[in-house]
């Protein structure tokens, strides 16, 4: 009776395999173990044997096509047996999970998905065990068996990964002997595996797709540099000295960036495809973390806005953030964007580019350290930031010059009042 062999899942995370190389074409005699076809998975190309001894009488994936998990891959059965009747009722096996739907994204707001239960299970135990049929005979495919004798490697010590435990081709070869140490290490408890399952907000799939068009898109290159925060230091502390008065380092760097930016319009570009946009204005984005991920809230024409001004309006995003209630007038349009990790104590980070902007800046936090000044070596406050640019837009010298401006500002903030 004609037999369907199934796409395998060869790895853990195989969604699909394609077919490298077919051994058999149809018509041919296959012996139970010998190799069928090779098969490139996600991970890697491996050959797959067959389970069957008979004729191969179809093949349904050809040499170079992709097949999902549990598609039929061919057919073996005996010379002149019919398979159009097997395959007009062929399916995918009982076990086989129907493929979800992807939810359609909409306009409302998604809110958090509850988190699915836990689910825990007892990890076997490392140690080999051959799988055996009910009268102790250990199952194997006639080349394993072949070639486990060709390298004196004992059946019983291997662990079957084809189908039903059988041990295979693959198992032989890449067995490594157990020492008695590891023997008796591996048959002790081993614990419980335990996770949840999350369903991927709105939010976190468009940060994904985002992000990654983003990263495999535009050439990022980096430029990191050390300022010299002595004298912001020194002047937050006059600035919040008055009443009513209340600025952080953040608004002294979206400041300080947005005056940079109006000398360096280069950086406060965007992609565009078959144009470079050159904004004259300046909205800087100030990424915001939220629960279901990140927000980039626009702050329009910061360059014409007090450090109080800038402060609050920073503040005020961020709550609407928390709360939800931003829209989309109030994440569109930013020329650059800054990300800030240094409040959780993060020295130094790369970001990535937050189109359609040319830049990102990501600011570290301020550390204490010895510095060289006059030629003394003294205690000094350093603050790390770098520069994320897309190298269609703006080259090294255009980047590094906006940094110096940046730089300058921040080491000299009465600059930032003038």
């Amino acid at each position: 009776m004609a037999e369907i062999i199934y796409m395998p899942k060869l790895s853990d995370t195989m969604t699909e395999g394609v077919v490298a190389e077919w051994t058999k074409k149809v018509g041919d005699k296959v012996a139970s173990g010998e190799v069928l076809a090779e098969i490139e998975t996600d991970k890697a190309t491996m050959e797959f044997e067959s389970f069957y001894d008979g004729v191969l009488l179809h093949i349904g994936v050809e040499k170079g096509k992709a097949a999902p998990v549990n598609a039929v891959l061919a057919i073996i059965g005996e010379a002149g047996e019919d398979v159009n009747a097997l395959l007009a009722t062929a399916g995918a096996p009982a076990a086989a999970a129907a493929p979800v739907e992807e939810p359609k994204p909409v306009a409302a707001e998604v809110p958090s998905p509850a988190p699915v239960a836990p689910v825990a299970k007892a990890t076997p135990s490392p140690a080999p065990v051959a799988a055996s049929n009910a009268n102790g005979r250990v199952i194997a495919s006639p080349l394993a068996k072949k070639l486990a004798e060709e390298k004196g490697i004992d059946l019983n010590a291997l662990a079957g990964t084809g189908e039903a435990g059988r041990i295979v081709k693959r198992d032989v070869d890449h067995y490594v002997p157990y020492t008695p140490a590891e023997r008796s290490f591996s048959s002790a408890p081993a614990g419980v595996e335990s996770y949840t399952d999350e369903n991927v907000s709105q939010m976190r799939k468009t940060i994904a797709r985002r992000l990654a068009e983003s990263k495999f898109t535009a050439p990022h290159f980096y430029l990191t540099l050390d300022i010299d925060m002595d004298n912001s230091i020194k002047a937050r502390k006059s600035m919040n000295a008055v009443e009513g008065v209340k600025v952080s380092f953040n608004d002294m760097v979206v400041k300080a960036v947005a005056m940079s930016l109006k000398q360096h319009p280069t950086v406060n570009s965007s992609w565009l495809g078959d144009v470079i946009r050159r904004n004259h204005h300046v909205h800087i984005g100030v990424a915001v973390a939220v629960e279901d991920g990140l927000l980039v809230p626009v702050l329009r024409f910061a360059d014409t806005k007090g450090l109080n001004q800038i402060g609050a309006e920073v503040k005020e995003f961020a709550q609407k953030a928390k709360d939800k209630k931003l829209q989309p007038a109030d994440w569109e349009g930013n020329t650059f964007t800054i990300s800030n990790l240094g409040m959780f104590g993060i020295e130094a980070f790369t970001a990535i580019v937050n189109p359609p902007d040319a830049c990102i800046l990501a600011v570290g936090g301020i550390k204490e350290v010895p510095v060289v000044k006059n030629g003394q070596v003294v205690p000094g406050n350093v603050m790390k930031v770098t520069l994320s640019c897309d190298h269609r837009v703006v080259d090294g010298a255009s980047g590094s010059a906006f940094l110096q401006t940046f730089k300058n500002y921040m080491e000299n903030p009465v600059n930032m009042l003038l």
